[in-house]
């Protein structure tokens, strides 16, 4: 039919529309919710196994259910008592946002489409996974000191059956290391308990697994229903959490678990010796924690190691926090990890197993997933952690492991520059140029030519309880974009809630607040501070304060003499920020009115537009209506009026903050001078943060350095300014330096000390 969207979600009709935005402005084809599916719960782990519901769709008990994900992978859905329609998520190599399809003609056709957000399966909420009741012994069974029986505990309720089967999985990976034939398998090995009552309680004594099946020690646990068969897929069923099978291994590891997991440390050793050096591709570590935790477009928190959740470090003994890159290594899917102790410094696995350790896998997997190195957290447990288990865990050869797994330290780190906007809107620059530019409308804050970076900011005039304050404007909206990858817009909905749009359709955060995306990862944190992060390492964060947005936007230095907009030319020189678009630059000593002028032709255009126009007032004022409102005069400076008894108390509260006393006296709304006086702070200490010494632009750093054979060294910071002293054991006598001090050339002083 003209005007169906059955097989036509996403797309504009002739008569009608079957696109996201069609609903605010009621656009819709009639059947528009019936063919573009919404569905309860929209994520699951990769691992599947997870039932949705299908809203809005009709369907009849007769009604044979299908869904396919990705145009390949078809599971059975069924009919409920209730008359709504329910999928089956299945296994993916993948994580983000998987293209649905249902048909209820048992898969003759599936003219109903929709999408299911598949997520790495340490980020599913704890209630969806079966419990190993104390993970460490099942993880350390058959070693010296751990016996006895294992338990398990499940939510019950989410399989209907009365009886279950519980069975182990092994994962591995086959065919020659990256090259064409490397693949990935989760593979069904046997059921460990069969028809046990479903009472979400099961105990064991553990017993080596039969013929081969021994050998395999990286695997999961899967709960079905017992009216399956063995390692049917992509039916409902509760995972465990992915875990190193110690409890089922051989025999020989029972007898002696040192001795057999010498021998795989030394085999896993030789495999890495003919592997590719992945560690010159990283990126190097902050230098310092305050670098690490501001550098957001490139470095996340480590989960397994958060100042923020109290510093509860297992492997990682001596640190407070450690941070991961975000991006994986572009040729061999590898990932970072830096971690620093109580003083801020970055710890080496030089001077302590508590130190950072690359991985050869990201254990986020990264684009385009599917075949190993890139599957998400399990070919980094392959590489990285079951490794761990046989070097440093269950036998005593760390430094095996250690070898292979160097700290990086920060010498080749640069740290990226920031700039920002806020309140009644002030900018600061990334060469550090500031001024106000209060037009009404939409522009261009930064665009690229390096990677087709494109950020936009919408202005909207201030509209406060306590006066019109129609004399400024603020950020009311923000989209971005790289390359070809999702468009994102932050924005101010109609009632004043912040809300996220991916390619024009309102994100939620009910479930997931990270979502891998194409070409960026997506972060929301509980209080709604949202992070960009483009695969170029650059980071856009965004959150409201004092009913305008604040925006902080972190580039790389690759993006040097690369950028244009609002934000200027980021060089180090903030002469040339009033740059226009033909080229031509004005004075940083411009007047107000010559200021607003310039930002005027930083207007976009509706063909380069990134947002998103889904209400009738979005229409009228900014896609019909001028890009930059010409008729829309702000004020430039305002009056202080010793007789106004707000300046008093603005005084009082701004102190000496320029954008501050701007800001209060504009909408006449201590609350804004107060945001807007946060924001400006935030910005100075973050980059305080990035860059400690300004006139150096970077943290030096000169390397580690070794004690010298038959003596000692104290000291295991590594930076500017800091001595490293020496001295040599009882009978021995030192020649070279005593003591080496880090100098401005990245170079020790003195000579190398010998005993």
């Amino acid at each position: 039919a003209q005007d169906s969207c059955a097989h036509q979600c996403g797309e504009l009709l002739a008569s009608c529309s079957c696109q996201a935005t069609c609903q605010s402005l009621g656009t819709c084809c009639p059947d528009y919710k019936e063919f573009c599916l919404q569905i309860s719960p929209y994520s699951g782990s990769l691992m599947g196994g997870k039932d949705f519901l299908i809203n809005n769709t009709a369907v009849n008990a007769s009604s044979r259910v299908k869904c396919r994900f990705k145009q390949q992978i078809i599971t059975s859905g069924y009919v409920a008592k209730d008359g709504k329609a329910h999928c089956i998520s299945p296994l993916l190599y993948e994580t983000g946002f998987i293209p649905l399809e249902v048909s209820t003609d048992s898969g003759t056709t599936f003219p109903y489409s929709g999408t299911w957000l598949s997520v790495h399966h340490s980020k599913v909420s704890d209630e969806e996974k079966c419990t190993l009741v104390n993970e460490t012994k099942w993880q350390y069974y058959g070693t010296p000191n751990t016996g006895g029986n294992l338990s398990l505990t499940w939510t019950h309720q989410t399989l209907e059956a009365t009886h279950v089967n519980i069975e182990v999985w092994g994962y591995h990976e086959t065919g020659d290391s990256y090259s064409e034939n490397w693949m990935a398998e989760w593979k069904y090995l046997y059921t460990l308990a069969r028809k046990i009552p479903n009472t979400g309680k099961y105990s064991f004594i553990p017993v080596p697994a039969k013929g081969n099946y021994g050998t395999w020690d990286f695997g999961i646990l899967r709960i079905i229903p017992s009216n399956s068969s063995d390692g049917e897929s992509n039916i409902l069923s509760i995972w465990s959490s992915e875990h190193a099978l110690a409890w089922h291994l051989e025999q020989d590891f029972r007898n002696d678990s040192n001795a057999w997991a010498t021998a795989k440390c030394i085999e896993w050793d030789r495999k890495e010796e003919l592997l590719p050096n992945f560690k010159e591709e990283i990126i190097d570590c902050p230098c310092t924690l305050a670098q690490a935790r501001a550098d957001t477009g490139r470095f996340h928190t480590d989960y397994g190691c958060d100042i923020e959740k109290g510093s509860v470090c297992t492997y990682h003994p001596g640190a407070v926090h450690c941070v991961r890159a975000i991006q994986a290594s572009p040729q061999y899917g590898a990932g970072q990890q830096c971690c620093y102790d109580s003083t801020g410094t970055q710890i080496l696995t030089h001077d302590s197993t508590g130190g950072s350790t690359p991985d050869r896998g990201h254990d986020w997997g990264s684009p385009p997933f599917l075949r190993p190195p890139r599957i998400p957290g399990f070919s980094h447990w392959l590489y990285d952690v079951i490794s761990f288990y046989y070097c440093c865990l269950w036998s005593d050869n760390c430094p095996f492991y250690m070898k292979r797994r160097p700290s990086s330290d920060c010498r080749t780190y640069r740290p990226p520059r920031a700039a920002s906007a806020f309140g009644d809107p002030h900018f600061l620059t990334f060469d550090g140029l500031n001024f106000t530019f209060n037009g009404l409308g939409e522009y261009t804050l930064v665009e690229s030519d390096l990677t087709s970076l494109r950020v936009q900011g919408r202005t909207q005039q201030a509209h406060f309880p306590n006066g019109t304050g129609a004399q400024g404007t603020g950020l009311s909206a923000v989209a971005m974009q790289e390359n070809n990858s999702d468009v994102i817009e932050v924005r101010y909905s109609e009632d004043l809630n912040l809300e996220v749009l991916l390619n024009q359709r309102v994100l939620s955060f009910s479930e997931q607040s990270w979502m891998d995306l194409k070409g960026l990862f997506l972060y929301s944190t509980p209080d709604q501070n949202i992070t960009v992060m483009f695969s170029s390492g650059s980071g856009v964060e965004i959150r409201r304060s004092g009913g305008f947005l604040t925006l902080t936007i972190l580039l790389p230095e690759k993006f040097m003499n690369h950028t244009q907009g609002l934000f200027g030319v980021m060089n180090g020189n903030p002469e040339d920020d009033y740059t226009f678009k033909n080229k031509t630059i004005m004075s940083v000593h411009a007047s107000p009115q010559q200021v607003f002028e310039f930002g005027a032709t930083w207007a976009i255009e509706n063909g380069t537009s990134l947002f998103t126009y889904d209400t009738e007032f979005l229409l009228n004022s900014f896609f019909y209506g001028e890009k930059h409102n010409a008729s829309f005069l702000p004020v430039f400076s305002p009056y202080e009026d010793p007789a106004d008894p707000l300046v008093e108390e603005m005084v009082s509260l701004c102190d000496s903050d320029p954008f501050c006393r701007f800001d209060v006296l504009t909408t006449r709304s201590l609350q804004v001078g107060k945001s807007t006086r946060l924001s400006h702070q935030n910005h100075k200490l973050l980059v305080e943060h990035l860059e400690p010494d300004m006139s150096l632009f970077l943290v030096i750093s000169c390397g580690w350095l070794d004690h010298p054979t038959n003596g000692r060294k104290n000291g295991t910071n590594y930076l500017l300014g800091s001595t490293i002293n020496f001295t040599c054991n009882h009978g021995y006598e030192l020649t070279g330096s005593q003591e080496r001090t880090c100098q401005v050339s990245g170079a020790w002083s003195g000579d190398t000390p010998y005993c």
